[in-house]
């Protein structure tokens, strides 16, 4: 080995293999972060380094140039160079090579015929190359590429693709490709996308990020077919106003209805974050201007306070179903109002509160607006272990009013008011090795000042109620063996006792309240309704035990409960003032069992049975198969006397059906109607390169109506997307669906 600097002491020549070291003469250094496969390691691109020379022959002079020969190589830092013969011209620290160039530049690599790079500055270029980019996987050839500097470079008649063929499926060929690595930004002129040698797209110019980075310009078009409007196609435009602000605008095509004009908005700082979301058109089909706004925002405005606030307006009642692709969206009837501002602290919260909704009402299935809160002001707090005791309080004003009724009375004001109550608890805890016993007692203090009231009714009310309640458990745990498997099983029997004695509260008006569903989080509850204008009267016992089974790992795979209550005296509080539901000296029986029985198999069930009926109210049954990525089948049944005498059956499914192609599924079926309440069914074609999916998706807008959504896309992997985003509507509609690429 011989090392050189700009002035040799040594100029020894030994053997065939010769390797020469020569210092380099900037002081220029340039650090980047890349990513490899043990994780994020940076590489320095360090132009200090020594360059490290090998050839089998050298000639020349070891100080001004230097002519290699025969698996010719040269390192520098992160830079290294392969070729059959180089010059090196060590005054400018430069070096040119010829025949079967190899050249890796950090993580992207070249080769080429010929090629001219200048060690200091990264200056050069690369005849007829082919590259590879490390970072993206992204690869092409071209006619030249010519090094600027260290971080862009100018590919002339270039393509580019993420197919490792040699003959990829895709690529974009363009007659100019400026990748500038340090404003990480690429521009292409006259550029052209191929697919299967067919162009689907182009621009005279486009500009686009070379990673994840945000960047301005047009998004991938997104084309789509919907029955309510039939065909679509939206252009979104990007704006990265700041790194934590951004605007897309979404102008959308909707051909049996006119162009819909969107705009969103985000922003991000410190202390706060929030989204504003405005759309408008001219719809053809209603002849009127229909419009949604949306605004959400969070902000801490100091140590322990913040303010938050989520707005949300439409047109009319049938915009959600008219416009939305989602289920969620398409099915929801209320939009929140909401502006609140917090303030907690280590033993107490306090909560002011404006809400307001808009009810998108049904014709076919009309419901009754919920109570404007203006405002709602809650405070409380809480100790725990004050001499073993835990003590709690809740304190709240709130006036209630509501302009809107069903569709019969719109317009007319209802009893509105103040109502203000007050509800301290005190409990003791008794926590040991294997039981537990907590006694609880509270007090509910509420009054009531109404307004819009009948002529001569009473217009203050005032309630006080007790209530005491004790709850007992115990845990019990063994070992035990199952199919060869050893497993540790838990008995948790639990006994929840609660007394609330009766008052009338028939003339008390009804703002928030409801009947709670049954289940088994209820049945843990003191009060069977929500809301605070009914408060039930109870004499009850619940008795539950649960049984889980755990691996020796800690995993649970199963756990199964029983639970019934039962009634020492028939509860007479009401909701509407009319006959109570609850007959008997006990409650339905409640059962379940759910869990991971195995690696690839998931079980759930939930059974409520009435033994006054002697037939079962609500059942559901599941079951998840997933025996490897990318396969998973669900089939799930239930059953509801209470909602209308509910009988589904939904199967879902993500299956590969024969080499690359998968198949994904959803079908809802109602029994008592006879037809699907609910689909989706499609097509995934998973190539090297590329995903082709297609997707046809029913949900229903209104109890009489439904919209068909079709969804075609074309994802060029590490590129683009072509078409609409079917991802939301399959991760919603299949549990345990998985991407493909």
């Amino acid at each position: 080995m011989i090392r050189l600097t700009k002035n040799p002491i040594s100029r020894h020549l030994s053997g065939i293999f010769i390797a020469v070291t020569v210092a380099a003469s900037t002081a220029v250094m340039s650090t980047r972060a890349h990513a490899q496969t043990a994780g994020i390691v940076p590489l320095t691109d360090d132009k200090n380094a020594p360059v490290t020379v090998k050839a089998e022959k050298m000639t020349g002079s070891l100080d001004r140039e230097v002519v290699l020969e025969q698996n010719v190589e040269m390192v520098q830092g992160a830079m290294t160079v392969k070729s059959d013969k180089a010059v090196f011209r060590i005054i400018q620290n430069e070096v040119e090579v010829q025949g079967n160039v190899w050249m890796k530049r950090l993580q992207d690599n070249y080769t080429g015929d010929h090629a001219l790079l200048n060690m200091d500055s990264g200056e050069g270029y690369v005849a007829n190359p082919t590259y590879h980019f490390g970072a993206t996987g992204g690869r092409g050839k071209a006619e030249r590429i010519d090094f600027v500097s260290t971080d862009q470079a100018v590919v002339s008649r270039g393509t580019y693709s993420t197919c490792e063929a040699a003959d990829p499926d895709w690529y974009l060929s363009a007659n100019t490709l400026d990748l500038d690595v340090g404003r990480d930004v690429g521009t292409m002129q006259g550029g052209f996308v191929y697919f299967k040698g067919v162009p689907i797209f182009g621009a005279p110019y486009m500009s686009f990020p070379l990673s994840d980075a945000r960047k301005s310009g047009v998004l991938s078009p997104t084309v789509g077919m919907t029955t309510n409007g039939g065909f679509e196609l939206t252009v979104p435009y990007y704006f990265n106003i700041a790194p934590n602000r951004d605007l897309t605008l979404y102008p959308k095509y909707i051909a049996s209805r006119g162009l819909q004009l969107g705009v969103n908005a985000r922003y991000l700082g410190e202390s706060y974050v929030g989204e504003i979301s405005a759309e408008g058109i001219q719809d053809r089909m209603t002849g009127t201007g229909r419009y949604s706004l949306s605004a959400k925002h969070q902000q801490t405005l100091a140590p322990n306070l913040s303010l938050a606030w989520d707005l949300n307006k439409v047109s009319d009642d049938n915009y959600a179903s008219d416009f939305s692709r989602s289920i969620t969206q398409s099915s929801q009837r209320l939009l929140v109002r909401d502006i609140s501002l917090t303030y907690g602290s280590r033993y107490w919260s306090a909560v002011g509160r404006v809400s307001k909704y808009q009810l998108m009402q049904d014709i076919d299935n009309p419901i009754q607006k919920p109570y404007d809160r203006v405002p709602q002001l809650t405070v409380q707090g809480q100790r725990q272990d004050i001499g073993g005791f835990d003590l709690g309080i809740v304190s709240e004003y709130t006036r209630f009013s509501n302009t809107s009724t069903l569709l019969s009375g719109a317009g007319q004001e209802m009893v509105g008011g103040d109502r203000v109550y007050i509800t301290p608890t005190v409990s003791y805890p008794i926590v040991r090795p294997g039981y537990f016993i907590t006694p609880k007692v509270s007090l509910d203090a509420t009054t009531y000042r109404l307004d819009n009231t009948v002529p001569g009714a009473e217009k203050s009310f005032n309630r006080v109620l007790p209530t005491f309640s004790i709850d007992a458990g115990m845990h019990f745990e063994r070992d035990m063996s199952l199919f060869g498997r050893n497993l540790t099983q838990t008995l948790e029997p639990r006994l929840f006792y609660v007394r609330t004695p009766y008052r009338d509260q028939s003339m008390l008006p009804n703002f928030d309240s409801g009947v709670t569903d049954f289940n088994f989080a209820q049945v843990f509850n003191e009060n069977r309704f929500v809301g605070h204008d009914r408060i039930g009267d109870a004499n009850q016992l619940t008795a539950a035990v649960v049984s889980r089974f755990f691996e020796e790992d800690g995993q649970e795979r199963l756990r199964v409960a029983f639970g019934q209550r039962f009634y020492f005296a028939t509860p007479r509080v009401t909701i509407d003032n009319s006959s109570t539901t609850i007959q008997g000296s006990r409650s339905d029986m409640l059962f379940s069992a759910s869990g991971p029985v195995s690696n690839t198999v998931k079980l759930e069930s939930m059974l409520q049975y009435s033994q006054s009926l002697t037939q079962m109210v609500r059942s559901v049954y599941g079951v998840s198969w997933q025996p490897e990525p990318k396969k998973v089948l669900n089939l799930q049944y239930r059953l509801d006397r209470t909602n209308e005498n509910l009988k589904q059956i939904d199967l879902s499914a993500q299956w590969p059906i024969f080499q690359r192609w998968y198949a994904v599924g959803r079908a809802n079926y109602s029994i008592p109607d006879n037809k699907v309440a609910e689909g989706l069914l499609g097509l995934e074609y998973q190539a090297d390169c590329w995903v082709f999916r297609l997707v046809a998706q029913r949900i229903p807008t209104t109890s009489t109506r439904a919209s068909t959504s079709f969804f075609i896309q074309l994802e060029l992997n590490g590129f683009s997307k072509v078409g609409s985003n079917p991802m939301e509507a399959l991760k919603s509609s299949i549990p345990g669906y998985q991407r493909i690429n």
